[in-house]
């Protein structure tokens, strides 16, 4: 038998990898946050929870289960103790969110091993920081290196041994780089030995063990790599490996599977109740194409243009033409008449309407890929043979990359899951199959499972839309849909009281709910539409009129009240190039006319009447660049001045920004002083000065994680960097406050920063997690920061007083507005017995200068002073929780005063620090 052999041997020498920029930058974002004056502002989490999040892992401790560990995508890890009730995050103090896989030592669960950066290679899989561990049940972590791996593929530990570790390294996912391979450690994480490495563009994706022989593992290599206009998901270096000696060195196992440029990711597992037994799940990408079945109807056809004469297209009947246009869905604004005229002008020639969708000729045939197989081996891996009976269409389309997964039962080698977009079991090794995720609404897309080894029916389910579970093989499921994990591209708000927060996530749609929402206590956020979410935008006058679509630019407006809906994507004239959209395509309404509606593709469309007609107010804004098989040259971020009707300014994904002071009738490039072709992440025109404009660039999709933050004072003449004493960081969304211009606010892949002096500085908003923030907005009424996070639902921050502060270096000490209370006669009472008191609270919110003892004072109507009291305050913003009591004076003298509870009345609070003083008044009533 024929092998291809490769040997990676470390030769008795250690590879500790150096650190990655990114620790050095949450190194710094940790220091820049312990003397962050912004420590104890809150940002209070609405949620959502009902739609869930990517779920990239789950690890249970077949010891309890009780408890486990879920791991998403871009949200952190979570940790149940009481069987999935309740979660809470314990991996929120590690500087990367993005999970690759999470693993639990066998022979004591209490050690945690997690493995940093997402390993699906989609648009938003994060670049991690390397490997961590936990030796007391995910209480407290360290670093325990590879941190320029950037993307984690799998974690093993050793089942006997717990400083035994594998790791399986993907690799950074938009540049080539070494750090991809298998490393080993045998030390629990001090030093590790790269035993297997392929090239600089493939990495290991999957990693299993032999659980009868923990010297035995298999090993799956994927070729991929990702740029922002191309992805390449397959290639020669996509394998499977077996190593014999515990990881030291591996053989390539290929008999009878697949190899060569067509081999795409591919998953493996091992049957534990024989070892023998191992499957591998493969996303082959090799493409077939077979020619459409021709339309043999006498109706004209797109390709019946491509040799059309002028003359004989001015010859056909218009009925004829009519019914052409509308059966293929051209632009309702071209009649049979139009057409003929522009012909006439010579605007453009027959050909034209053949390629108006594309390509014609390319257009005759069905090119698609293979795409899912499953493969089997009964020898250990020596030999392999496909299994599927038919093809699984459906399973992967053609992004199988996003997937790839297959699991086996513990006690059932025949019975096996694989993942796709639908749910597969197979309970003949893999020959025929059932779709089992239609009962119970479980979402499509899946990532993960856990099957209960001492009950193969119970199992645990992870995807797109969160965690699932069943008893009866996938029969029947439950969602256990309460963490706020959800991955949200954009938020919006409306004027409603309270008003409502909308959002589009990742493959879970746009939703809306109450800015008062609690997760798991008030009610449901509602869906609005489906797909992967994106822009949605409430027309300010009607909240039942929104604006909201999908990826990629499709774009509907409808009308809640009647569930009407009218696609309103702006299509390409005959003749010109076809519309290019960005996978997150900007809408927006115009601050000054909520009929005017404004979306980019390479050109920049505004619509006056809601988007029923459009129109081009400018050329190609990008640099036209090559296309690949990923929308690219296109706009990213554009933003209208509230200020002046016009005024706009647009950003590229390829790196342009352009302004129009004339709507559209010119425009100027003014990228000169901008580091070059950079995607533009984020433009904002200023609501305090027509020529102040902010501009944020990204270098994500290079690898490339420096902080690129700017403003111009001139239109964008010049540009002044706003980096200050930041880390570096990618950076998704700069705004500035529409109340106090030295107020701006940034979201980053690792968090939320806030500036109070317009850049000079920058503060971390520690209470948000350091997760991505994608979005940014200042409802215009109720001064709150509404942040949408790409991991973590939404937050909602109180803008007032950070609007009270910026900028004002003369304040020493604030007292910020206290609200009224509302008096009880049953404070500080129990109905029951049984039920604790109700004891009301008061949150004092305030600003010191420097940090030192503040006292508080009450005062009544009369201005004496009824209770007071002293406390320690840190420099910045603080808050001092008052529980509602002042003193009486007593009935006798020389007896001590009491506390009881306020009673109903008009009250001032003083605050006196570093003998300056402020006070607020509230009332009782």
């Amino acid at each position: 038998m024929m092998r291809k052999t490769l040997f990676f041997i470390c030769c008795a020498l250690s590879i500790q990898l150096s650190a990655q920029t990114s620790q050095n930058a949450y190194q710094q974002r940790d220091a820049l946050a312990e003397k962050s004056i912004l420590n104890s502002y809150e940002a209070r989490n609405i949620g959502p929870v009902v739609q869930g999040g990517r779920i990239v892992d789950i690890a249970v401790n077949e010891q309890n289960q009780k408890e486990y560990y879920v791991a998403y995508a871009s949200g952190g890890v979570f940790k149940t103790e009481n069987h999935g009730i309740t979660f809470n995050p314990v991996f929120d103090e590690i500087d990367a969110l993005g999970i690759g896989d999470i693993a639990l030592a066998p022979s004591n669960p209490q050690i945690v091993v997690v493995g940093t950066g997402e390993n699906n290679s989609s648009r938003s899989s994060y670049a991690g920081s390397g490997v961590y561990k936990s030796t007391d049940g995910a209480k407290t972590w360290e670093s325990i290196g590879l941190e320029d791996t950037q993307h984690i593929g799998r974690v093993i530990i050793h089942p006997e041994n717990p400083d035994v570790i594998w790791v399986a390294s993907m690799g950074a996912l938009y540049s080539h780089n070494e750090a991809r391979g298998v490393y080993k450690t045998t030390d629990g994480g001090e030093t590790w030995n790269k035993t297997l490495y392929v090239n600089d563009s493939t990495g290991i994706i999957d990693l299993v063990i032999n659980p009868q022989n923990p010297d035995q593992l298999w090993a799956s290599s994927w070729e991929r790599t990702r740029k922002a206009s191309n992805f390449k998901g397959n290639g020669p270096g996509s394998a499977i490996f077996r190593s014999d000696d515990g990881g030291n060195t591996w053989n390539k196992i290929v008999e009878g599977f697949p190899e060569g440029k067509q081999v795409g990711r591919i998953g493996l597992d091992v049957a534990a109740s024989s070892p023998n037994i191992i499957y591998a799940f493969l996303d082959n990408q090799a493409e077939t194409k077979e020619k459409k079945e021709q339309d043999k109807s006498d109706d004209l056809k797109l390709q019946d243009f491509k040799d059309m004469t002028v003359q004989q297209l001015l010859a056909l009947d218009d009925e004829i033409i009519k019914n052409f246009l509308d059966k293929n869905n051209f632009p309702k604004k071209y009649t049979p008449q139009l057409l003929k005229k522009e012909i006439r002008q010579g605007k453009y020639e027959p050909k034209a309407v053949a390629n108006y969708f594309g390509d014609a000729n390319a257009a005759l045939f069905n090119t698609s890929v293979v795409g899912a197989e499953l493969y089997r081996s009964d020898d250990y891996g020596d030999t392999w043979k496909k299994m599927n009976s038919y093809d699984l269409d459906g399973v992967y389309f053609t992004y199988g990359y996003y997937f790839g997964e297959v699991r086996v039962a513990p006690d059932n080698p025949d019975l096996a899951y694989i993942f796709g977009v639908p749910l597969l079991k197979t309970t003949d090794g893999g020959e025929t199959y059932a779709r089992i995720d239609t009962i119970g609404d479980v979402h499509v897309d899946h990532q993960a499972l856990w099957i209960d080894p001492s009950d193969s029916k119970h199992v645990l389910l992870g995807n797109d839309g969160g965690l699932y579970e069943s008893y009866d093989e996938g029969a029947n499921w439950r969602h256990i849909n309460n963490m706020s994990v959800g991955q949200f591209y954009t938020v919006n708000v409306d004027m409603e009281k309270p008003y409502n927060v909308y959002g589009g996530l990742q493959d879970n749609g746009t939703l809306v709910g109450s800015s008062k929402s609690i997760p798991n206590r008030t009610a449901k956020w509602e869906r609005i539409f489906g797909g992967d979410g994106m822009f949605v935008v409430p027309d300010a006058r009607n909240k039942d009129i929104i604006y909201t679509g999908f990826q990629f630019g499709n774009y509907y407006r409808m009308d809640r009240s009647s569930n009407d809906f009218d696609k309103i994507t702006p299509q390409h004239d005959i003749g010109e190039p076809q519309l290019r959209f960005n996978w997150r395509t900007p809408l927006k309404l115009s601050d000054h006319n909520q009929d005017i509606v404004y979306i980019g593709s390479q050109r920049l469309h505004r619509s006056f009447d809601k988007g029923d007609t459009w129109e081009s107010i400018s050329p190609d804004l990008t640099k036209n660049l090559p296309q690949g098989n990923v929308p690219f040259s296109t706009i990213s971020t554009f933003s209208e001045s509230p200020l002046k009707f016009g005024l706009i300014y647009v950003g590229t994904d390829d790196g342009n920004v352009q302004v129009t002071k004339s709507g559209g009738g010119d425009w100027a490039k003014i990228n000169n002083g901008l580091p070059a072709n950079k995607w533009v992440s984020a433009v904002f025109a200023s609501p305090h000065n027509q020529a102040e404009v902010f501009v944020s660039l990204n270098g994500y999709r290079e690898d490339d994680f420096s902080t690129y933050i700017y403003m111009s004072e001139d239109y964008g003449q010049s540009w002044k960097s706003l980096k200050s004493n930041l880390p570096d960081v990618v950076v998704n969304d700069l705004i500035q406050d529409p109340v106090n211009p030295n107020l701006l606010y940034l979201g980053t892949d690792h968090g939320t920063y806030i500036s109070l002096n317009k850049g000079n500085s920058w503060e971390v908003l520690k209470s948000i997690p350091n997760v991505a923030t994608y979005d940014l907005l200042v409802h215009p009424r109720d001064n709150e920061l509404v942040v949408g996070t790409h991991g973590r639902s939404i937050f909602i921050v109180d803008a007032k007083p950070l609007q009270k502060i910026a900028g004002n270096a003369d304040l020493k000490v604030v007292l910020f507005e206290v609200d009224d209370v509302r008096h009880s006669y049953r404070w500080g009472e129990s109905r029951y017995g049984y039920l604790k008191p109700y004891l009301p609270q008061v949150n004092l919110n305030y600003f010191i200068e420097n940090a030192g003892e503040v006292t508080f004072s009450v005062k009544n109507e009369e201005g004496t002073v009824i209770r007071s009291w002293s406390s320690s305050a840190k420099k910045g913003f603080n808050k001092e929780k008052w529980d509602v009591k002042v003193s009486y004076a007593p009935k006798k003298k020389k007896a001590e005063g009491v506390y009881n509870f306020i009673k109903k009345g008009k009250y001032t609070i003083e605050i006196s620090a570093n003998g300056q003083t402020d006070s607020q008044g509230f009332e009782v009533k």
